[in-house]
């Protein structure tokens, strides 16, 4: 069976007002093709379906939304299925779960990766493709969309769950293929927990990691036979302003399952650059970016060196939001409620994202001593 995963979709600004007109061709007709020739086709919706009245959740950075033609612009590329856990699925809340989840059941696309529980949330997707089933699990890292018992949003990264669903599907299903939402945005490599990570999924029975939500691609590896995807960057997201370079590069991952082995295929693109379009390049176009990529991430010492020089430039603008101005008087005054806190409700969202979502924690866990050195 051959399949194809691809990185975060977000009609915004111009690709927005195109699908508001159902002009769906002049964004996707590219891509369409290698789309709809595959036998199941996967794209991370990293927005909720808004209809104008569901109130924006309390969290910090931007509450991303679109209409219903972002599902049917979805349908009309040919995908087969959005996955829903990441950062983003939850920014309006419970109605904007029910949104998505309706539309996608309307249009006939499956969903996984989200739900109105952890429950559903948790839900692994079995599809029957050509005789042979595929099992696929998607979850995401701590932010502020993650599902609970009793609320909506996405199935939360737990190695320790991932581990029994995997070795569920294993005995289900021919194929598991996992898919994460996760690591450090603009950043195109993975951290040491991520790779540790996603080759014990592999270890638990996985046939192939896939991971989005840096807004940039990564490399990849081969890990005893299987291969993990560190990064796919944006597959349609644009935006009003100029971003950096590597947010207008993408991959379109295609993976064949076949008698118990594991091949790949990489398809280079740019999204929303010169227009919003998303235009194909030669096969090779990122091939000396990604051979770099990949020597880092198959070299513990590589990858130690390009972890420590960015967590070093990163780390120092942080950790200022843990940086009020505290001494015993103040502590005691603010005790006394004299004092109101120093710390704002912005700024306490904020430590409260650097706190849970694991990628955050990554910087902030990692030694000072290392920044610039190689272990």
């Amino acid at each position: 069976m051959k399949i194809i995963v691809v990185g975060d979709f977000c009609p915004g600004a111009r690709v927005a007002e195109m699908f508001e007109k159902g002009d769906f061709e002049s964004v996707l007709g590219e891509v369409k093709p290698i789309v709809s020739e595959t036998d199941y086709s996967i794209v991370n919706f990293e927005c909720p379906v808004c209809y104008g009245d569901e109130k924006p959740i309390d969290k910090c950075g931007p509450n991303l939304q679109c209409g219903e033609s972002g599902i049917q612009a979805v349908k009309w590329a040919g995908f087969n299925c959005v996955t829903l856990a990441n950062n983003h699925f939850l920014d309006f809340g419970a109605r904007g779960v029910a949104n998505t989840l309706k539309a996608c059941k309307a249009t006939g696309i499956d969903t996984v990766g989200g739900g109105k529980n952890l429950g559903e949330a948790s839900r692994t997707l079995y599809k029957e493709i050509n005789g042979e089933r595929l099992a696929i699990i998607n979850c995401c890292e701590h932010e502020f969309s993650i599902a609970t018992d009793s609320m909506a949003g996405s199935n939360p990264l737990n190695p320790i769950q991932q581990f029994y669903a995997i070795s569920e599907a294993r005995q289900k299903a021919d194929y598991v293929l996992v898919i994460v939402h996760g690591g450090h945005e603009h950043f195109q490599l993975p951290s040491h927990r991520m790779q540790e990570t996603y080759r014990f999924f592999i270890d638990a029975g996985a046939d192939a990691v896939v991971n989005h939500h840096q807004h940039c691609y990564s490399g990849y590896e081969v890990y005893r036979e299987k291969p993990i995807f560190y990064g796919l960057g944006n597959f349609c997201f644009d935006k009003s302003r100029k971003m950096a370079g590597t947010w207008y590069d993408g991959l379109l991952c295609e993976i064949v399952l076949s008698s118990g082995a594991v091949s790949y295929k990489l398809h280079p693109y740019t999204q929303c650059h010169k227009g919003a379009t998303i235009s194909l390049l030669p096969p090779n176009a990122f091939d000396h970016s990604l051979e770099k990529l990949n020597q880092a991430i198959g070299s513990k010492e590589k990858l130690n060196e390009e972890i420590a020089r960015y967590y070093s430039v990163r780390k120092g603008g942080m950790s200022a939001v843990f940086e009020p101005i505290q001494n015993r008087f103040i502590l005691a005054a603010q005790k006394r409620g004299w004092l109101p806190p120093f710390i704002s409700h912005k700024q306490r969202l904020k430590i409260l994202d650097y706190l849970f979502c694991e990628s955050h924690r990554d910087i902030f866990m990692w030694p000072d001593s290392h920044a610039g050195q190689i272990e």
